[in-house]
């Protein structure tokens, strides 16, 4: 019997990876070696500025296909998208995969063009702050032709589930996204060189953009007072932009806050080993990576209220009501004051990693690759309602 060829899959709607800042990158730079692992063929079309010559052309098994993209917060998803589908269109994937929603404004030139087409939905981007009214609506149209025109969808959580199911009436897969079970470095150099003592410092990680609210952290830490702890800031800026002016003037003018920039591998892991807590006060996540992997180092954690953060279901003095400062410097206060568990910690630990797990991530990826090709192309161009009343049960 002939061997049947490799599932040729090629990605698109990322900057890069690995080491590239941001959830989707994190994403694809998790999920995408597990998928060459699984026997596919997988080709990963990034952002030539922001990816990494040192990475090569090959990184455990994924290929990359680096295409321009003007270094624009405006222009670079919707002019990289564009010759992403392009090139797929020469290239002839037996999958497209489209990570997020602005990218997914060109599913339907991709199914024009004999694509078929998977549309990951990582969030209604369309409600960040950094967005004007031009871009919303943009983004709300690459929604809307994403989750109609794709020949199949995925949402990374319940609440994304649940909206595409009303605004689109269409059937969508539930596929979280997962965390590497860390490791717990011992080395300390990352500490010493920002002057952080061991289980004495709030940390939050994530991309320095108006939604991650942290002049609503800077503010809360200065509020609750808690002497001998400091607040790292772990993320960078893609774009240079007043918010980043603001948040790098008030950081230095608020004793104890520390700004390290982005960090990745050992330092990152380090950072996360040794904090006392962590702290995600944003106003619009997805399914955010950044509290997962918190949580797999068995940090205690403080998270705004807002849906993305509770469905990761902690107990409720985990949370606090967006944008309420008071109640945020109150929950530093008190978290501050606890001693290390370790016992729990190491549960914590357990519990998260085997709930996120990025094998069965890929595996229900896989899945959905396969149902899409099994199903002929131009009987897919409209809403199967059967497929929604399954998927809705």
């Amino acid at each position: 019997m002939d061997k049947q060829p490799p599932l040729r899959v090629m990605m698109l709607g990322l900057r890069g990876f690995p080491d590239v800042q941001g959830g989707i990158e994190k994403h694809a730079e998790n999920l995408c070696p597990l998928l060459a692992g699984m026997g596919c063929d997988v080709e990963v079309i990034v952002r030539s500025p922001y990816q990494s010559h040192a990475t090569g052309e090959v990184w455990k098994g994924v290929r990359f296909r680096p295409i321009w993209s003007p270094r624009s917060q405006k222009l670079e998803t919707f002019v990289h998208s564009f010759l992403g589908v392009v090139y797929a269109a020469i290239r002839r994937p037996d999958i497209l995969h489209i990570q997020a929603i602005g990218p997914a404004l060109m599913t339907p030139l991709a199914r024009l063009l004999g694509l078929r087409v998977i549309v990951t939905h990582h969030g209604p981007d369309y409600d960040r702050q950094k967005w004007g009214r031009l871009a919303r609506f943009v983004l709300r149209m690459g929604e809307h032709v994403g989750m109609r025109y794709s020949n199949k969808r995925v949402a990374i959580s319940n609440v994304i589930l649940k909206l595409v199911q009303a605004k689109h009436r269409v059937a969508c897969a539930l596929i979280p996204n997962g965390v590497v079970p860390p490791l717990l470095p011992e080395t300390r150099g990352v500490l010493e060189e920002f002057g952080l003592e061991r289980g004495r410092y709030v940390l939050m990680v994530g991309r320095l953009v108006q939604e991650k609210r942290h002049l609503d952290l800077i503010d809360a830490f200065a509020r609750a007072g808690i002497p001998g702890w400091k607040l790292v800031l772990v993320g960078a800026a893609d774009h240079s932009n007043e918010y980043t002016e603001l948040l790098h003037r008030t950081a230095q003018a608020t004793s104890g806050v520390v700004m390290t920039g982005f960090q990745t591998g050992v330092a990152l892991q380090e950072l996360y080993a040794h904090a006392g807590f962590f702290v995600l006060p944003s106003s619009h996540e997805g399914l955010p990576i950044a509290l997962l992997e918190a949580l797999s180092y068995g940090l205690p954690v403080i998270a705004s209220n807002i849906p993305a953060n509770l469905e990761v279901a902690l107990a409720h003095r985990h949370y606090f009501p967006l944008g309420n400062i008071e109640a945020l410097a109150s929950a530093l206060r008190e978290f501050s004051q606890q001693p290390c568990d370790e016992a729990a910690r190491a549960l914590v630990r357990e519990s998260v990693s085997r709930k996120y797990d990025w094998k069965a991530v890929a595996v229900m990826t896989m899945q959905v690759y396969q149902d899409a090709i099994a199903v002929q192309p131009d009987l897919e161009l409209e809403t199967d309602e059967a497929d929604f009343a399954h998927v809705s049960e």
